[in-house]
């Protein structure tokens, strides 16, 4: 069995709804804080190819637990296999390529690097493994996704 599954058409792939959950750990501290909630990848609102991600649940930080969400957008690609991601703004993210199940993008943020590593386990279950760094940030944030599916799909 291979460690990564290719995905031939990342929108495809993406699109539906995804149970979410990451842990934030401040390596420079050792604290560390969860989010749990739901990520939904659908049409894009203005019509246009892609999908708009939207994310909400709960971060738990220092036993605080408060509301958090996000918003981007996956626009095609160079291929079906490919996405171009952008801030809800439209501003460039980072690019998406997951034909081998596998990809490391990176992200200037002012006097940050965020670098992440983006695996693909199954049709179901995938990861994200952000490493920011920075004169103000040493963090390590993993994400797990696993895809929520109805009844309708249950025996799929």
């Amino acid at each position: 069995m291979s460690e990564f599954w290719p995905v031939n058409d990342v929108l495809a792939h993406l699109a539906g709804r995804w149970r979410v959950e990451r842990t934030v750990r401040d390596l420079a501290s050792g604290e560390e804080g969860r989010f749990e909630g739901t990520t939904v990848f659908s049409p894009l609102e203005d019509g246009g190819d892609g999908l708009l991600h939207q994310e909400s649940g709960t971060f738990v930080w220092r036993g605080t637990p408060r509301p958090a969400e996000r918003t981007l957008r996956f626009l095609p690609g160079t291929s079906a296999g490919t996405s171009d991601v952008r801030f809800a703004d439209g501003r460039p993210f980072h690019d998406l390529d997951l034909t081998g199940g596998h990809h490391v993008a990176e992200h200037p943020c002012v006097a940050d690097l965020y670098r992440g590593e983006f695996t693909v386990h199954d049709q179901d279950h995938w990861r994200t493994v952000w490493r920011v760094g920075g004169p103000e940030k040493d963090l390590l944030l993993t994400t797990d996704y696993t895809r929520e599916r109805d009844r309708s799909d249950a025996d799929l």
